[in-house]
């Protein structure tokens, strides 16, 4: 038999307690943490020592992290739980932004809100809402809810990194009743029909035949529709991977949804490899297909080789997925550190093979945005579409305006910042 050893807690009880409260917040977060876990953080603190934060830190890190997606709420809950002593009045004005409070100090980071939430969860609940003589009247907060946007209204435009677990649940939903529809590709081939424009002549001749020689009627024809593919290039490095997961749940959607007009539905994924993840897409329950796809692709919130992963995809996939008048969606905020030249040329190969290329960057969402980066500045002149993809109310555009070829998004306002941005060449250098 195994014999279990007592536990024995650090010198001071309230520390041990404390991780044990910090575990249930991270658990409440989405972190798998269970009671195995609690002890060997509280082993390790004892092993370790607490004398310095950062040590404290890391220790805890490396008993509740063991996936890259966890770092940025565990470092979340950490700063507001252990570090900030005023984190209890900074997510109250997080779950609370009408009262005036510590949120006005700056913008919420990644993942801020769902820490908040996960660490408030047990206080709001436990708190009475009446005391012993009755409802307190002078606690009371009024606000003003006569100019807000309703709930759903204020979700399609929130932030993907800005939502708390129950607001991305919710936009999730939202995203599964979205659709992406395609209008057809009239093609070269023709197809029987009253009114076309085109006269079919052997299906004329062939009617005169059977009697006798003599033409009573022109059989027509019309262009026969045909359906393009759709041709999905998602980032999934570290700066994107909040952005990923919920635009994954969209195509998922749309890879399911019968009548939409594509004719194929191709997913790939890129960080620092590029990976096919088009098939895991076909499942029909969404949780099982994004958990196959975030298996096969082991390069989740890792660095970003936008030029090489284009390039594999030029090499490998571009002849066997772009057929019939591609549409390709690129999901990526353009922040490459690899060779610039390198870069525009695979995305000019790219927009050569497609029938239309479109980028959607969720860099857009800050008004100030300037194709200041040198991978940005090399990809934007080869879309043919420059949209924002951070919120459910950019990709509800995107559904409306991805069958116009007229649309080029922000592509014409950036690129005039661009061209004057950029010297003038000398004459015979022009003419060359």
């Amino acid at each position: 038999m195994v014999e279990h050893l007592p536990l024995e807690l650090p010198d001071n009880p309230k520390l041990g307690n404390n991780i044990i409260h910090f575990a249930r917040a991270l658990r409440k977060a989405g972190l798998p943490i269970g009671p195995g876990r609690v002890i060997d953080a509280i082993r390790a603190v004892e092993a370790a020592g607490f004398s310095e934060k950062r040590d404290f830190y890391w220790t805890l890190h490396a008993c509740f992290v063991n996936r890259p997606e966890h770092r940025t709420v565990y470092a979340q809950i950490f700063r507001l739980y252990w570090r900030d002593p005023r984190y209890l009045e900074h997510m109250m004005a997080m779950l609370l932004p009408a009262i005036r409070g510590v949120q006005e100090d700056r913008p919420a980071q990644a993942a801020e809100k769902r820490a908040a939430e996960a660490l408030l969860d047990g206080a709001m609940r436990d708190t009475p809402e009446d005391g012993p003589e009755g409802p307190d009247e002078d606690a009371a907060i009024e606000i003003d809810a006569s100019l807000t946007m309703s709930s759903e209204e204020r979700l399609r435009s929130l932030d993907f990194e800005q939502m708390s677990t129950q607001e991305m649940a919710q936009a999730k939903r939202m995203l599964a009743r979205l659709t992406l529809p395609v209008k057809p590709i009239p093609s070269r081939r023709g197809m029987a029909s009253l009114r076309g424009r085109k006269i079919d002549w052997r299906r004329t001749l062939r009617a005169s035949m059977r009697q006798g020689g003599e033409m009573h009627d022109i059989a027509r024809l019309t262009p026969r529709p045909k359906w393009p593919n759709l041709v999905v290039l998602c980032d999934i490095s570290g700066s994107m991977s909040q952005y990923s997961r919920m635009i994954l749940h969209f195509l998922h959607a749309v890879s399911n949804t019968k009548g939409a007009g594509w004719a194929k539905v191709h997913a790939f994924t890129f960080g620092t490899e590029l990976t096919n993840i088009s098939r895991h897409l076909k499942q029909r329950d969404v949780d099982v297909a994004l958990a196959a796809a975030g298996t096969e692709a082991q390069d989740w919130e890792g660095g970003t080789r936008i030029g090489q992963c284009l390039r594999a995809f030029n090499r490998d996939w571009s002849r066997r997925v772009m057929g019939q008048g591609a549409v390709v969606l690129l999901i990526t905020d353009g922040l490459d550190r690899d060779d610039p030249d390198a870069l525009a040329r695979e995305m000019q190969r790219l927009h050569l093979s497609a029938r239309r290329l479109i980028w959607l960057n969720p860099l857009l969402r800050w008004e100030g945005f300037a194709p200041r980066a040198r991978g940005i500045n090399a990809m934007l002149r080869h879309v043919d579409s420059f949209r924002a993809g951070h919120c459910v109310a950019s990709l509800e555009e995107l559904a409306e305006v991805i069958s116009r070829a007229d649309d080029v998004g922000e592509k014409a306002r950036l690129m005039v910042g661009l061209d004057q941005a950029k010297p003038e060449m000398p004459w015979y250098q022009a003419k060359t």
